[in-house]
C-alpha cells in the first residue's frame, strides 16, 4: 500500500464558519467546497480537514447526525508561546491554557465556531 495523502473529515453544524476559522487563524486553504462540503489543506500539513455538514447524504444513514466530538486536531508547532500569542492577539479564545505535561509535552487548545477542538504541541527539548 502506498498512501499519497491523509485526512479527517468532521461532521459540523456550520462548515463555512469551521472553514473560515482553519483559514484565517491557522493559515490552511479550501481546496475544494460545496454546500455542505470543504475540504481544507496546508502545503506543510501531513493532514488535510475536511468538514461535512450534519446530514449531508453523502456519510452513512447511521452516522449522518453525529456531531464532531470527543476528538482533537493536533498541529505540532514550533514556538508555542509565539503562536498563542497571536491567537489571543487575533481575538480567539484559548479554551485550554498553554501548559506543560510531565512527559515534555507544551500544548493548549481553542475551540472552532462548531466547537472542534484544535491543540497546539509543541514537542519541550
Amino acid at each position: 500500500m502506498q498512501v499519497t495523502a491523509s485526512a479527517i473529515s468532521l461532521n459540523v453544524d456550520d462548515v463555512p464558519a469551521s472553514s473560515a476559522f482553519l483559514a484565517e487563524h491557522f493559515g490552511f486553504r479550501e481546496q475544494m467546497a460545496a454546500e455542505g462540503f470543504a475540504s481544507l489543506t496546508r502545503d506543510d500539513a501531513a493532514m488535510d480537514v475536511i468538514f461535512l455538514r450534519r446530514g449531508i447524504e453523502v456519510l452513512p444513514e447511521g452516522f449522518r447526525d453525529q456531531h464532531a466530538a470527543g476528538l482533537i486536531v493536533a498541529l505540532v508547532v514550533k514556538g508555542i508561546e509565539d503562536e498563542e500569542r497571536r491567537l489571543r492577539d487575533e481575538g480567539v479564545a484559548i479554551t485550554m491554557a498553554l501548559r506543560e505535561e510531565p512527559w515534555g509535552e507544551k500544548l493548549f487548545q481553542v475551540t472552532d465556531p462548531n466547537g472542534v477542538v484544535i491543540q497546539l504541541v509543541e514537542w519541550a527539548q
